[in-house]
């Protein structure tokens, strides 16, 4: 029987070999990408901009940098153009002195392999799902009276979906600040609750940095774009670790294309909205499921009665559907899983699934 414990969700390319069908017979819950699709003028932009293959991209990505400081309300000199986030996470380590790494758990993986392939050692900050896996802020300053040089905190959380307030970020970044500890705030699905985000907060202290993904909200994964945002100081510290042409030229026209949709960013934060609370009503009345609220646009939630997460998504698995098992997130363990807000007709076949699956 095929392994269904794949380390990142999304694998549908790999997971269809396996099982030998094309990817398009999966329905995937595993990645939590915006369920109405790109914005409806991206893919003419692309194709129109297929010239640009015939130059060397923009290494400042200038344009989308403008226009993305124009949307969060910073200047340019606040904004660097990646590779998607995870171009800006692997240069981290490398952005402050130091050798200790302290990550707020259950965490996106890819925080600890970063740390680690850098010669950092890695510790974790457990949050508990008793408390909602909120974040107890005297009891992290205890932990980080430790020593630490760098701190990983995904907000809102990937994959509880808990967002930490402003006034505790203010808090976080003054206990930082005291412990001297750089503070890595990863808000790749900020979009779905940007009044949370910490941004002016990050742009007036040089010992913090905002990661960003463009490829959650606006459904263009296979592009990989994304942006830091951060103090003049700080940014360019990171343009200067960046390789020469990380963003390719198709990817900043798409870039520019979903930023100018305001209207597709509406209908998104409605649609998303509205989804995730019925997916929420819908999951917490199967019987041995435990769903745990959220900000972003997928769902955290804990088998309390039942078979364990890997059979679950073995069980799903066999009609199609592929969910998040949440194993190999540090923190949890294979009682929790993961599933990503999508349509409503969509929704309700999971929900049906699910039912089935746990009635036998």
């Amino acid at each position: 029987m095929m392994s269904t414990d794949f380390e990142h969700g999304g694998n549908v390319f790999a997971v269809a070999r396996s099982l030998g069908i094309a990817p398009e017979e999966l329905c995937d819950f595993s990645a939590s990408i915006n369920p109405l699709g790109m914005a409806p003028g991206v893919r003419e932009a692309v194709m129109g901009s297929f010239n640009r293959l015939l130059h060397y991209p923009d290494s400042e990505a200038a344009v989308l940098r403008s226009a993305l400081a124009a949307l969060h309300g910073v200047t340019d000199q606040n904004i660097c153009v990646a590779n998607g986030s995870t171009e800006l996470i692997y240069l981290a380590p490398r952005l402050v002195e130091g050798k200790r790494g302290l990550v707020i758990a259950p965490p996106f993986g890819e925080y600890a392999k970063a740390l680690e392939l850098a010669g950092w050692s890695v510790d974790y900050h457990e949050l508990r799902p008793a408390d909602g896996f909120d974040l107890d802020l005297e009891r992290l300053r205890e932990q980080m009276g430790d020593g630490y040089d760098l701190l990983f905190l995904g907000n809102p959380g990937n994959p509880t979906g808990r967002l930490v307030s402003r006034a505790e970020v203010q808090a976080l970044i003054d206990a930082c600040l005291s412990a001297g500890t750089f503070l890595v705030l990863d808000e790749a699905f900020m979009d779905f609750c940007e009044e949370g985000s910490a941004k002016e907060l990050v742009c007036r202290n040089d010992r913090a940095v905002i990661f960003r993904s463009l490829t959650k909200f606006y459904a263009l994964p296979g592009l990989r774009l994304g942006c830091a945002i951060g103090s003049p100081r700080v940014i360019n510290r990171l343009q200067a670790l960046r390789g020469p042409w990380s963003v390719n030229g198709v990817a900043q026209v798409a870039g520019l294309a979903s930023l100018a949709d305001g209207e597709y960013r509406e209908r998104t934060l409605a649609a998303v909205t509205k989804e995730r609370e019925s997916l929420l009503d819908g999951l917490g009345r199967i019987a041995g499921l435990k769903p745990y609220p959220s900000a972003a646009n997928y769902l955290l939630v804990e088998i309390a009665q039942g078979p364990d997460a890997g059979e679950l998504c073995r069980k799903l698995l066999s009609e199609r559907i592929l969910l998040r098992n949440c194993a190999s997130f540090a923190g949890l363990d294979n009682r929790f899983f993961r599933v990503a807000v999508r349509s409503r007709e969509e929704n309700v076949r999971l929900l049906a699934t699910l039912a089935a699956a746990l009635a036998t």
